[in-house]
C-alpha cells in the first residue's frame, strides 16, 4: 500500500499562507460551479474513450494515437480512476465496475507497450507515466493482484529511469533550458512524477529527490512576477508555464511546503493578469510561442484561493465544447450575477485535456470565489519587468519591452513584438507575437551594416491612467510607444519616432490577424475575400482606413499591406504552412523624426 495519507499536519505558516491568499483582493462571491463541471466533461469523455475502444482498433499505442485529438491516449486511464474513485454529488459514475475495468484494460495495453519497448519511444511519455501512476494509486486497492503486480513493475522500471535524470540535473547552475538541455516544464514534471512515486511506492530516496528540485523551483526558480521562465527569469513563456505549475500544485498536494504554496499564488496572479477575455494566455510576452489554447493544466493549483477557483471556472467555461456527446458550453455566472456564454468552438477536447480535468476534479479545493480582472470592466498590472496589460471596457492591450539575447535555438523566438490590442467581441486584432528569422514581423527593424536588426537594445515602461508608454530604444533611433485610454468603441495609440543621431533605413510594422475567407475593405474601394492570393497594397490602395472582421482600422498615409506572411513555427523548424496562422503586415517607413497616428474602432 501507499504511504500517502488523506489528511496531513499542515504548517501554521503554509496555514496562514493560505488563509491570507483565500481572502486576497477582494471579498468571496458565491461558490464556484467547479468541480461539478469537470465531471461532466469526464463523463462525455469517457463516453468517448469507451466508443473508440469498442471500435477493436485498441491493438496498440500507435493505432490509437494516430487520430487528431488522441495523443498521449494514457490520460484516459485518470478520466476512468477519477470517475470511479471519486466520490462527489456531481459524478454519477462513482464505483461503476465498467470503469474499473476499462482502466484495467488500458493500464494492461500499457504495460504491454512498455515490456515490447514501445511505450518510452513516444515524444513526452513522461507525461503519461504521471497519469498511469495516479491511477495506480487511485485504483491500488481495487485492480486485482495480476494488474496490480504487472503495473507496478513497468511504473517502477519507468520511474526509476526519471529519477537518474532528475538526479542529474538537480544540482545544475538554473533550471533553464541553457543549463539543463531540456525545458523547465518537463523537469519540473519528472521531478513532481518521481515524487509521487516515492510515496506511492515507498522510495524515500524519490521523495526527496523530488522535493529538493521542486522546493528550489518554488523557491528560486520562479520569477518575482510569478512565472518560470523556460529560458530565462527575464521573461515569461506563458503557456508552458501552466505546466510547471501543474507540477508544483501537485508536489504541494502531497507535501504541504508552505513555499510551494506561496509560489502557486504568485503564479494565480501572474496567469490571471495576462489571460485575454477569451481564456487565451497573452501572446506578446511569450518567448516560445505564437498562440496557446484555453488551458486544462493546473486548475487544482489555482483553486487554494477564491480568486483563483474563480480564474479556473472562467478557463472551464472556455475550453472546447462536446458537440458528440451534446454538451454545450457552460453558461458561466459572473460574480455581479449575470451569465456570459462564451461561444463554443465546436471542438471536443483531446484526450490528454481530458487528463488533466481529470486530475483538476481528483484535487479541486472547493469554496467561495473572488472577481478576477477579466470581470472588472478596467484594469491594468505591470510587472517588475517591462511588460504590462491593460483592459478598458471591450479593449485589451498588452505592451512588452522584454529583452533577450537572440538564440540560436529554433524553440525561442526573438522577442521582437512589442504590441497587441484584442477586442471582446472580435478577438485579437493586432498581434505582438514574436517570431525567429523574421524582420519582417518585427515591430521594428533598422538596417546596419548589411544586417537588420529587429530587437531593441533597451526599453522602458510606464503604464498610467492618462497613457501608457512603452519606449523602446534601437541604434539610430528610440521610439516611445503611446496607448491612449479607450473609449467603448476606439483604441487609438502612436509612435514617436526620434532619431539619435543619423537615421538608419528603418521600419515599423504590424501584424494583424486576418480571417481567411472573410471580406477586406479599404476607404479607396479595394475589396477582397482573403484567400492565398497575395495582396501588396500601398497607401493609393488603401486610402485612410481598413475594414474586417467587425473593426477597422485608422491609418495616417504612408502604409503598406501584405497578406499573407506566414509566421515562424518551432515545431516544424519552418514557417506555418496554413492561412489560419498567416498575417498581414501594415508598415510604414520611417522618415526621422515623426509621429504615426493609428486606432482600431469598432464598427457600428
Amino acid at each position: 500500500m501507499n504511504r500517502i495519507s488523506g489528511t496531513r499536519i499542515v504548517s501554521i505558516f503554509a496555514l496562514a499562507a493560505l488563509l491570507g491568499a483565500t481572502l486576497h483582493g477582494s471579498a468571496a462571491t458565491a461558490a464556484t460551479s467547479l468541480p461539478a463541471r469537470y465531471f461532466e466533461l469526464l463523463n462525455a469523455g469517457a463516453a468517448r474513450v469507451e466508443d473508440r475502444l469498442a471500435t477493436g482498433s485498441a491493438a496498440d499505442l500507435q493505432t490509437l494515437e494516430s487520430p487528431a485529438g488522441w495523443k498521449h491516449f494514457p490520460s484516459a486511464l485518470l478520466v476512468a480512476a477519477v470517475l470511479y474513485a471519486q466520490s462527489h454529488p456531481s459524478n454519477p459514475r462513482h464505483s461503476d465496475a465498467k470503469l474499473l475495468s476499462l482502466a484495467q484494460r488500458i493500464g494492461d495495453l500499457l504495460a504491454s507497450e512498455h515490456a515490447q519497448g514501445r511505450y518510452t519511444t513516444r515524444l513526452d511519455h513522461h507525461r503519461d507515466t504521471y497519469m498511469w501512476l495516479e491511477t495506480y494509486r487511485l485504483l491500488e486497492r481495487d485492480l486485482g493482484e495480476e494488474h496490480r503486480a504487472r503495473w507496478r513493475q513497468a511504473l517502477l522500471d519507468l520511474l526509476q529511469n526519471l529519477a537518474a535524470d532528475v538526479a542529474e540535473k538537480q544540482d545544475y547552475p538554473r533550471y533553464a533550458s541553457p543549463f539543463i538541455s531540456t525545458s523547465p516544464n518537463h523537469l519540473s514534471l519528472w521531478a513532481s512524477t518521481v515524487y509521487l512515486g516515492g510515496a506511492v511506492f515507498d522510495k524515500p530516496e524519490w521523495e526527496q529527490l523530488g522535493r529538493r528540485v521542486l522546493h528550489r523551483f518554488a523557491t528560486e526558480e520562479q520569477a518575482p512576477d510569478g512565472f518560470w521562465g523556460e529560458h530565462s527569469r527575464n521573461g515569461p513563456t506563458t503557456g508552458y508555464d501552466y505546466l510547471t505549475a501543474t507540477a508544483v500544485a501537485l508536489y504541494y498536494e502531497h507535501s504541504r511546503d508552505a513555499a510551494a504554496l506561496e509560489a502557486l499564488r504568485l503564479s494565480t496572479d501572474f496567469h490571471k493578469f495576462f489571460t485575454y477575455p477569451d481564456g487565451t494566455p497573452v501572446e506578446t510576452i511569450n518567448d516560445r510561442n505564437r498562440y496557446w489554447s484555453v488551458s486544462p493544466w493546473g486548475h487544482f493549483g489555482f483553486s487554494h484561493f477564491a480568486d483563483g477557483r474563480r480564474y479556473a471556472e472562467f478557463l472551464t467555461a472556455r475550453l472546447p465544447a462536446q458537440p458528440k456527446t451534446g454538451l454545450a458550453v457552460l453558461n458561466e455566472p459572473s460574480p455581479g450575477g449575470a451569465v456570459r456564454t462564451p461561444r463554443p468552438t465546436g471542438n471536443e477536447l483531446d484526450v490528454e485535456s481530458l487528463g488533466r480535468i481529470a486530475q483538476d476534479a481528483l484535487y479541486f479545493h472547493e469554496g467561495s470565489n473572488a472577481p478576477i480582472p477579466q470581470d472588472q470592466p478596467r484594469y491594468h498590472h505591470q510587472m517588475s519587468v517591462p511588460a504590462g496589460i491593460r483592459k478598458s471596457g471591450p479593449w485589451v492591450t498588452c505592451l512588452s519591452g522584454l529583452i533577450a539575447t537572440p538564440t540560436t535555438s529554433r524553440w525561442y523566438l526573438d522577442r521582437q513584438g512589442h504590441l497587441s490590442v484584442f477586442h471582446e467581441e472580435f478577438g485579437l486584432i493586432i498581434t505582438g507575437a514574436n517570431s525567429k528569422h523574421q524582420p519582417e514581423l518585427a515591430t521594428f527593424t533598422e538596417k546596419i551594416g548589411g544586417h537588420i536588426v529587429s530587437t531593441p537594445t533597451s526599453s522602458r515602461l510606464k503604464m498610467a491612467d492618462d497613457a501608457d508608454q512603452l519606449a523602446l530604444a534601437y541604434n539610430s533611433f528610440f521610439a516611445v510607444l503611446e496607448v491612449m485610454p479607450a473609449s467603448d468603441k476606439r483604441q487609438e495609440f502612436r509612435f514617436v519616432i526620434t532619431p539619435t543621431g543619423r537615421m538608419a533605413e528603418a521600419d515599423l510594422n504590424l501584424q494583424l490577424i486576418l480571417k481567411p475567407g472573410e471580406a477586406l475593405e479599404t476607404a479607396a474601394g479595394r475589396k477582397v475575400v482573403l484567400d492565398e492570393k497575395p495582396i501588396r497594397w500601398n497607401a493609393e490602395d488603401m486610402g485612410n482606413w481598413i475594414a474586417h472582421h467587425g473593426w477597422t482600422l485608422k491609418l495616417p498615409d504612408g502604409a503598406r499591406l501584405t497578406w499573407p506572411v506566414y509566421p515562424f513555427n518551432p515545431y516544424r523548424d519552418g514557417p506555418e504552412t496554413g492561412l489560419g496562422h498567416a498575417v498581414a503586415t501594415m508598415s510604414f517607413g520611417l522618415k526621422g523624426k515623426q509621429t504615426i497616428t493609428l486606432a482600431v474602432e469598432a464598427n457600428e
